[in-house]
């Protein structure tokens, strides 16, 4: 692989800088989408019941908060309904799309530095072989019939080389980041879903 990257010669170093960044967003929304961190799937259930006789305290809502994205969302709920009880409906679905907002933001955190990496890592391999295509070029020299046969080769490797290991990195970004959109779109949709249904279960706390 080294002798790869010093035969491409330098313009394959912004993206082999590309593929390792890659690679850690990767690894690290791997870990952050989690579905133990995100909605764990009983959680909704678990929190109706906690609040279905009384509305529970300041400590077990910061331990729902604390236990996933969801919880942090069902939680903001909790809080505007202790800190007014006659709060109207659209006062809890205001905090709760706020958290809401909040946790969005928090689950979106990368995909588009990935996006970015899947779209630029194909131009870097283009420049490359340009580059590559102008050493070509030179090697031909002023008037020279056959030119600088080591150089023109030279010139033909970092061309192939840079075009090749820009689609090598931008083809599983590209890969990575639609499935990790497709997993937030999820995710959201979840969060969104469990929201209204834990607003209607919070009124009907509010009504008895």
């Amino acid at each position: 692989m080294l002798s790869i990257i010093q035969a491409a010669g330098w313009p394959i170093w912004p993206l082999v800088a590309c593929s390792v960044l890659a690679l850690a967003l990767v690894i690290e929304r791997f870990i952050a989408l989690q579905t133990a961190r995100v909605a764990p799937p009983k959680l909704l259930d678990e929190a109706i019941s906690v609040s279905s006789v009384t509305l529970p305290g300041p400590d077990v809502v910061a331990q729902l908060a604390q236990n996933s994205a969801q919880g942090e969302v069902l939680a903001s709920g909790l809080r505007a309904l202790n800190s007014n009880p006659r709060c109207t409906e659209a006062d809890l679905h205001a905090a709760m799309e706020g958290a809401g907002r909040v946790v969005a933001h928090r689950l979106e955190k990368s995909l588009a530095a990935l996006a970015t990496i899947a779209s630029a890592a194909p131009l870097l391999g283009l420049l490359g072989t340009v580059i590559g295509m102008i050493e070509i070029f030179g090697s031909q020299g002023s008037g020279a019939m056959g030119g600088n046969p080591a150089q023109l080769a030279h010139g033909i490797s970092v061309a192939l080389y840079n075009t090749a290991f820009g689609l090598i990195v931008a083809i599983p970004s590209l890969i990575f980041w639609r499935y990790f959109r497709g997993r937030v779109d999820a995710y959201l949709l979840t969060l969104e879903l469990s929201a209204e249904q834990f607003v209607r279960h919070l009124l009907r706390m509010q009504k008895r």
